[in-house]
């Protein structure tokens, strides 16, 4: 099976080899999203609050996805390390396997909570059925979703994060003529309306299976009397529910965070929750680059701890931490002096655009933390430490807050800026934490290889 052997040669080539088409491909998967906000808004207000309203399950999906794909990337990249390539080709079989059935059981559940979950955050007639359709074509490409998901986990074992770009790309550019097509019922196709975005979003997913599948035949993952290696396997199951499920979870706490910071947010205004709204996205977009370096880290150290080269294990996290310190100052620089201009391509609102910028200036300062923090979880998560994630997820998006916010915003009486500099404290306690576990656990697997 064709793969880059990543546990030996240059790391610091390797690390822009993997992370800088993932972080390419990131970025226009971001944008995918944006032109499908920007068109659910031409159909109506309905349509937008449902694509709002559906996130929470789309989440789950892209939560669940996400999980598989990285306990694959684990387990594959420590095989390969290891020099096993039937194990390795065994756990990218199962992990699909695995991503069918979980995916199934999502949809089946999906059909029968969403309805409800629509009714109980407020939504009813028009409003509820609009978002109702719209999950109901998400759910049924869950299958799909999943299935892109695995493979770019198991080519991402390999180094090969170009194929999963050249998707993201290829499915940006076709989002951009299929959502006003099955919209508007542009050239011969029938007017969906927002269906028409999930419908867009389906067939996307469906290609992107096809591409990704032709390029594991062609790596010879896929092959003539491997068949059965698709049958589940409970060993196998149990693995990638191990190494997989703890990141998936830790995704989650992050949904229960935002709703706690919108819940303390709140209070002040839908002011100061628009601009939170808009700043985030900001945020989001400036630390894209990071995305490619976690991505990076997880498969090169996956493969040094499979061949038990752990000095080159320390040389990537140290690596991998230097140069997310430079993408974070470019970052940092072009929000902190843009500000104005950046939330100004999303409102006009004198009054949100005062608050979004006086958050921005803070949270640039936060960069650095989420950095360290992402690249740390990558690096446990290659040396088969899934858990921590979970962990400090917890803390960072349910326990933490709760205590921060509550003091800096109410008992402090900083109002609105409590909640940001309780972001703030939130994220660097968080890396105090992480770099102390990180250390604990770098320090064992070197003294065992010493004595060895």
């Amino acid at each position: 099976m064709e793969h880059n052997d990543l546990t030996k040669g240059n790391i610091s080539k390797q690390i822009k080899m993997i992370a800088v088409p993932a972080s390419i491909g990131f970025f226009f998967n971001t944008m995918y999203n944006v032109v499908d906000t920007y068109f659910g808004g031409l159909v109506s207000t309905d349509a937008l609050a449902a694509l709002s309203l559906s996130f929470p399950v789309f989440f789950i999906i892209i939560a669940l996805g996400s999980g598989v794909s990285t306990g694959a990337t684990v387990l594959i990249a420590n095989a390969l390390g290891a020099k096993d390539e039937d194990r390795s080709r065994l756990y990218a079989l199962q992990a699909l396997s695995f991503s069918v059935i979980t995916s199934v059981i999502l949809t089946v559940a999906g059909y029968f909570v969403a309805p409800f979950l629509f009714t109980v955050l407020g939504a009813t007639g028009d409003y509820l059925a609009i978002s109702v359709s719209y999950i109901n074509i998400i759910l049924l490409g869950s299958v799909f979703f999943g299935l892109t998901f695995v493979m770019n986990g198991i080519l991402n074992a390999r180094g090969d994060t170009k194929t999963f770009r050249n998707f993201l790309i290829f499915g940006f550019f076709l989002n951009c003529i299929l959502d006003p097509v099955f919209l508007f019922g542009l050239w011969g196709f029938p007017e969906l309306g927002l269906p028409g975005v999930a419908w867009a979003t389906f067939l996307i997913q469906v290609i992107g299976v096809v591409y990704m599948g032709s390029v594991l035949i062609k790596k010879d993952i896929f092959c003539k009397g491997c068949f059965h290696m698709f049958y589940p396997k409970v060993q196998y199951f149990k693995e990638i529910a191990q190494q997989g499920f703890p990141a998936s979870l830790n995704m989650l706490t992050i949904a229960v965070g935002i709703f706690i910071i919108t819940y303390f947010v709140a209070p002040f205004g839908k002011t100061a929750v628009a601009a939170y709204g808009i700043a985030t996205r900001i945020d989001q977009i400036a630390l894209l680059p990071t995305i490619g370096l976690n991505i990076a880290a997880l498969t090169l150290v996956g493969q040094n701890n499979g061949a038990k080269k752990f000095d080159r294990c320390v040389t990537v996290f140290q690596t991998s931490l230097r140069y997310g310190f430079y993408v974070c100052v470019i970052g940092m620089i072009g929000v902190y002096f843009f500000a104005s201009q950046l939330m100004g391509l999303f409102t006009h609102d004198a009054d949100v655009l005062h608050v979004g910028i006086h958050y921005l200036r803070i949270s640039v300062f936060i960069y650095w933390a989420y950095m360290i923090l992402f690249i740390t979880v990558s690096v446990l998560q290659g040396l088969k430490k899934p858990n921590f994630a979970l962990w400090i997820g917890v803390y960072r998006q349910i326990l933490a807050p709760v205590l921060f916010f509550y003091v800096f915003s109410k008992m402090l009486g900083w109002g609105a800026d409590g909640v940001w500099w309780g972001i703030f404290a939130i994220n660097w306690t968080a890396v105090a934490i992480t770099l102390l576990y990180a250390r604990h656990v770098m320090k064992n697997i070197l003294s065992v290889t010493a004595k060895e």
